[in-house]
């Protein structure tokens, strides 16, 4: 990989990483429109993911200081709460890195990766759609109960195809969250679990394992940045309620990725 194909996947995983539209599927295309192959994809691919959020604590950092101020009261307060349901909507994907890693990463170097991402941007649009049109209750805030069933989402989101902030988003949505703080805990959800993949990367030496150090510092800088205007732009976007055109996107983008293969 030279460095301007790390800056055009840094780009691609900035952008997609916070619209409904699924990073990992956008990333693994791009890869084989760019004739890129990696040892280490899952590698690359976590050290971009590292990149939009650190992106995301930019954005949100006004949230984030509260919540780690309000942490540290001796009486148990609102923002405690909210680490709470933070930390146990991680449960469900800290599960799934552990015991399914390996079988993930030779998942995204198989011949057929496209016709899984495909299947994946599909079921994102179904996911999306009926979000659109269902109309539940609204909630005042998010439950612990809520918490995990998004996290349950986000697991299943490990899926490459299966977008993470569409899925998460979307089951918010549907048990009747408001659409601010869906998205709002949707994108703070993924902060601690991408930042502990990362270490662990960090620490057995492989964050440059089948790529230059050079071109990864390139494609995260590249994910950093539009990965900010990306993150400005889709809480924007879900407060307007506008999520039918991702739907409509990724329905295409899915059949053409599985044409594509088929072809």
């Amino acid at each position: 990989m030279d460095t301007l194909q790390a800056i055009l996947l840094g780009i691609v995983q900035g952008i997609t990483e916070f619209l409904p539209v699924s990073s990992s599927g956008h990333l693994q295309i791009a890869k084989e429109l760019l004739g890129v192959q990696l040892e280490e994809n899952l590698t690359f691919d976590v050290t971009l993911h590292a990149a939009t959020v650190l992106s995301t604590i930019v954005v949100l950092w006004n949230q984030i200081r509260r919540l780690l101020t309000g942490l540290f009261s001796r009486r148990f307060n609102d923002e405690q709460a909210y680490v709470l349901k933070i930390l146990l909507s991680m449960i469900p994907i800290g599960i799934v890195g552990f015991l399914l890693k390996d079988q993930l990463d030779a998942l995204l170097n198989a011949p057929y990766i496209l016709v899984v991402v495909g299947a994946m941007l599909l079921l994102t649009a179904v996911l999306l759609a009926f979000a659109y049109w269902a109309k539940p209750r609204q909630k005042e805030s998010i439950s612990y109960r809520d918490a995990l069933i998004i996290g349950l989402a986000q697991a299943c989101a490990a899926m490459p195809g299966l977008s993470r902030s569409g899925s998460t988003i979307a089951t918010g949505l549907l048990l009747g969250n408001k659409k601010a703080a869906v998205a709002q805990f949707s994108f703070l959800m993924v902060l601690l679990p991408i930042l502990g993949e990362t270490f662990l990367e960090a620490v057995k030496g492989e964050l440059t394992a089948g790529v230059g150090t050079v071109p990864l510092m390139a494609g995260f800088l590249a994910s950093f940045i539009t990965g900010c205007l990306a993150c400005r732009f889709m809480l924007e976007i879900v407060q307007r309620g506008r999520l039918i055109w991702f739907a409509v996107y990724c329905a295409a983008a899915g059949l053409v990725s599985i044409i594509s293969y088929l072809c």
